[in-house]
């Protein structure tokens, strides 16, 4: 049986298709209120992504491995930030850009302020962060228990209709370099067609 990541993974596989021609408990599923956004719904919020510009890793990683793959990546795109001087103008992102079963291929992406010069040469990027007309989903707690949200969300594009876009984002509002993983804010956006 698929995990629901994997099931979210094969449904953008099929999304792509026809556009160009461990399950934890922790996680809630359901719509819940968040304080410190004026009672906002925390569960498929219509948004739009605004336009901002990125410095990424490319890479690959697998499912049984994602969250110390993506903490590595995003280690490695701070250092190189530091290391330019840039200031970061917002969360981190994973951009997935392509999924199956057992893996996955991303972008590692931190956006930055102002002009950047002199681009990075290799797997470090810079480039447009997605934008456009996309829905939101909060998961609060450890990474592993973000299953029963990605199933939730396959359910929810479901009994809407929603055509889901050719990649998807888990957006960091803590740090997962810093903040311990049971305390984790992540938003699940997936841009729409």
């Amino acid at each position: 049986m698929l995990s629901a990541r994997s099931m979210v993974a094969t449904f953008l596989a099929l999304a792509i298709t026809f556009s160009s021609g461990h399950a934890g408990a922790q996680a809630s599923a359901q719509p819940s209120q968040d304080s410190s956004k004026s009672g906002e719904s925390e569960f498929g919020v219509e948004i739009t992504l605004p336009e901002k510009t990125v410095v990424y890793l490319t890479g690959s990683g697998t499912w049984d491995t994602a969250y110390d793959t993506l903490v590595d990546a995003f280690k490695t795109v701070h250092e190189y930030i530091d290391k330019r001087g840039l200031k970061p103008d917002g969360d981190a992102m994973m951009i997935y850009t392509g999924a199956d079963d057992t893996g996955f291929d991303f972008k590692a992406a931190v956006p930055i302020m102002g002009p950047f010069d002199n681009p990075p040469k290799g797997d470090i990027g810079v480039g447009p962060a997605p934008t456009g007309k996309a829905y939101k989903f909060v998961h609060r707690g450890p990474y592993d228990g973000m299953e029963n949200l990605y199933e939730a969300i396959t359910n929810f594009f479901d009994e809407k209709n929603i055509q889901p876009g050719d990649m998807f984002i888990e957006r960091y509002v803590t740090d997962p370099r810093t903040t311990p993983e049971d305390e984790l804010v992540i938003e699940v956006i997936f841009p729409v067609q």
